[in-house]
Parts: C-alpha cells; structure tokens; sequence
C-alpha cells in the first residue's frame, strides 16, 4: 500500500495506514467480528462506466467526431493493395448497409475483436480471452458505512469485495474463462452462490439469493498469452497493439484505468502504420464533457455541467419532476434529456445504459417499463404498438438479471 501511495504522488486520494479491530468495525458496522484483528485503510477512485462513456461519446463529438449509433460491421473493405480501407457498416435499425472509408481503421472492439481480424485472414490466431465477471446488488444495509471492503485472498484465491454504489452495495467479483464471448453475458449459478457464500463469511448479515436487487454479468478482454494454463491471473491485463498487413490496427486488452493511455498509444501506431501527418496528442490533459465543479441541487451531479439543463426540463412541471419509479432514483427528466441528446432510442438505452436502473433494482426496473417507454414514445413520436413491442423486448433482457 505505501508503494501505491508513493506512486500516485500527488494524484493520491489519501494515505493508507492500519487500522485495529475498533476502527475497522466503527467504519464498516456489519463487518464480521469473529477473528477478525484489523485492516488497512486505503484509498481508491469510484466511477459510473456507462456515464462515463456517454461523456467520452460527448467529448468525441465536440472534438468533430462524427457518431453512429447501432451500427454493425458486417466486412472490411480492401483497395488493390490488399490494404484496409473502409468498413461495411449495417443500420441495425433500418438493415441498410453503407460503404464506410478512413484513412486509418482501428479494431477496437474489446472481447469481439477476433471477429473483425476474421474478416481480415481468416485462420488467425486467437488474440483475445474473455474473462467473465459478475456482480451481485444487494441493500446498503449489508454495509452500514461509506468504506468499502475488499478482501485480497478468498479460501480459492480469488478477491472479494463490497462497494457502496448509487445508494445500494455492489458484491464481486468472479473471474471466469469464457470460450464465446456474448453482447449479454450471464451469470453462473455457481458464480453467485460463490460470492453469497464468501461475503457471508465476513459479514455480520449474510446476504441470501431473496436479497439480491439485480445479478449482471460482464466480460474482461484479456490478451492472449501463448503458454497461459487457462488461469486468467496469469493472462495480461495490460494492452497490446496489433497492426496487420493490410494496415488494420487492432488494440487488444487494456481497461478503464488506462484508456487515455491507450488511445494515445493508438493513434501513435496509426500515424506510423499508416504514414498518417504527426501530430501531438492532448487525451491526457483534454477535459472530458460534463467536467464541472459544481454539484446539483437536485441528485444530477452524475451530469456534470449538463445537470442545469436536466433541472430545466423537471421544472417545465410537475410529472418531469417525478421519478419514473418509487424505488428507482431517476426523473421523468432524465428519460427526456437522454433521448434529446444521448442518442437514446429504445427502454434498454435508458433504464440499462444512460440510466443504472436494471443494475439497481431489476424488478423496479421493469415496473417502470410501461411509464418509461410511453414517455418516450411521446418525445420520439412512436405509437402504441411501439410501446408493447419495446415492453415485451425488456421483459425478456430483465430475466438474466433476477435471480429465480
């Protein structure tokens, strides 16, 4: 811990230092007293990645990117060279296919990038594993405190811990080897019953499968290594860099903590690949959309510097005011403003991506499927039909997510 401190520098959260039994139990109340001795205390940064990916899409699009939301890559295109130069890329809503050019074609496309390099050469080697991860959502009332706890060695080796999110409490994390990655990966009954039964080890209230507000699942892009045993501790977690000879840039691996880094790294290989003009790179100061000092009035705060427009929106009346559910967090304004100017287009957009709400509460999640969906029927001007067609659509996504 001293050694992270002193590589974080000033960019530290706060210095990590012992705490005895007393301490460890006045800051998490529901810890488990039994032959626990103390801790340490250390510090680490929390973020919403959904969030924080609608704000890099922002920032993209204020920097002069063009986006293209539900848009599939169905081929590449290739000049009389053999070299990449444009994608085939299919509407997913309207199923019309556009011949896409670039000067530089980057795959990064995380778990599926093995895909895009089959479309490239066939018979390529495996550059990817797909590491699932799932977490468990369960009451504040399991934690009793703000401090998360991590446990760094489980009796099997593997990490647990207990985070204070959104006002619910995240249980994690599971580290399993998948052979096919999946737009919606799901959660193992084994996984789940692992992380019950090691969280109850070291919680005064251990939490039961009828206490769990919602199950997901997600997959980790791992660099393939060739001598790898199939334990995914012993696959990189760092990035890697692949430029074909046809000049399509492939990045591999990697992970939040480092994606300014690897863009950076990124853009530098296309530059060289493919004999593009030098330029210097800014990610590392450029501040991203929504970056503000001030904090809402009104719990918006996730919205940075858009949350004054948000509370626009709420104030034109009383039902945009409204939260779209009772046990749910948000307003019938955020449903508006997402739709508006975050691409929105479908229930699963809002109450799964622009919002946390299947994450938070599955079951009130769907609850509020009708009342979301006919708001934004309203907004985007689709009739009734659309409505059910968009109800149905979610009822099925939200049965992975509540545990039977």
């Amino acid at each position: 811990m001293k050694i992270y401190d002193k590589m974080a520098g000033k960019l530290g959260l706060g210095t990590s230092r012992k705490i005895d039994k007393a301490e460890a139990v006045g800051l998490i109340p529901n810890l488990a007293e039994d032959g626990l001795l103390g801790g340490v205390l250390y510090h680490d940064g929390q973020f919403d990645d959904s969030r924080l990916a609608i704000n890099l899409a922002h920032t993209a699009s204020e920097q002069g990117a063009s986006l293209i939301n539900y848009c599939k890559i169905t081929n590449l295109l290739k000049d009389a060279n053999n070299k990449v130069s444009g994608v085939v890329a299919t509407d997913q809503i309207t199923q019309k296919s556009y011949n896409i050019k670039g000067k530089a074609i980057i795959n990064a496309t995380g778990v599926f990038v093995d895909d895009i390099l089959s479309m490239d050469q066939g018979g390529h080697v495996k550059s990817v594993v797909s590491s699932q991860g799932i977490h468990l959502v369960v009451d504040k009332k399991f934690l009793q405190g703000d401090s998360a706890i991590m446990i760094p060695k489980t009796p099997d080796g593997r990490v647990l811990f207990a985070v204070p999110w959104h006002d619910k409490v995240i249980l994690g994390t599971t580290d399993t080897l998948v052979d096919t990655p999946s737009l919606e990966p799901k959660a193992l009954d084994e996984e789940i019953k692992f992380i019950l039964d090691t969280a109850g080890k070291y919680l005064k209230t251990s939490p039961k499968k009828s206490d769990i507000k919602s199950i997901y699942a997600g997959l980790r892009p791992l660099a393939a290594e060739s001598s790898t045993t199939g334990k995914t501790k012993e696959i990189s977690r760092s990035h890697k860099i692949i430029a074909s000879k046809s000049q399509l840039i492939t990045v591999i691996g990697g992970k939040w903590t480092t994606y300014r880094k690897m863009a950076e790294d990124i853009v530098d290989q296309a530059e060289k690949t493919c004999s593009l003009p030098k330029v210097s790179c800014t990610t590392e100061n450029l501040r991203v959309h929504g970056s503000t000092s001030k904090k809402s009035s009104i719990g918006l705060s996730i919205y940075g510097s858009d949350a004054p427009h948000i509370e626009r929106i709420a104030n034109e009346s009383a039902k945009m005011n409204e939260k779209i559910h009772p046990k749910l967090p948000y307003l019938n304004a955020e449903v508006i403003w997402s739709c508006r100017h975050e691409m929105a287009i479908n229930l699963e957009d809002i109450l799964a991506r622009r919002t946390r709400a299947i994450l938070l509460d599955a079951q009130a999640s769907l609850e509020s499927a009708p009342h979301v969906a006919s708001l934004m029927a309203k907004e985007l001007g689709h009739d009734s039909e659309w409505v059910n067609r968009q109800i149905e659509s979610y009822a099925q996504l939200v049965k992975s997510y509540i545990h039977s």
